[in-house]
């Protein structure tokens, strides 16, 4: 059974995953896609969907709460002003992951 068992941890410990999720989302703000495992870009898409959100309504509060997450400031000034008012209209889904085929090698 796999009760309560809703993060996947992706081979590593709690620090290293948060970081390199949000590093990976810094890179997906910045440049707009990305290429990644399948599993990497699920978590990702779980890590930025509410911050997107929460930077449709630009206040201090919602600023202050996605920069303790990406802890980058361009990448949060990137997506309050270039990113928000794009996808405002939208109820969510605001990524989409693209399946490549397989990896070289």
């Amino acid at each position: 059974m796999r009760h309560g068992k809703k993060v996947n941890h992706l081979g590593r410990k709690t620090a290293h995953r948060k970081a390199m999720l949000a590093n990976m989302a810094c890179s997906l703000i910045e440049h707009k896609r990305i290429n990644t495992t399948v599993a990497k870009a699920k978590a990702l898409k779980q890590f930025v969907e509410p911050l997107v959100t929460k930077s449709k309504e630009d206040t201090t509060h919602n600023r202050r709460i996605v920069m303790s997450r990406l802890r980058q400031k361009e990448a949060v000034a990137e997506l309050f002003r270039d990113v928000a008012p794009k996808v405002g209209d939208r109820p969510g889904g605001y990524t989409r992951i693209i399946k490549l085929g397989n990896r070289l090698g």
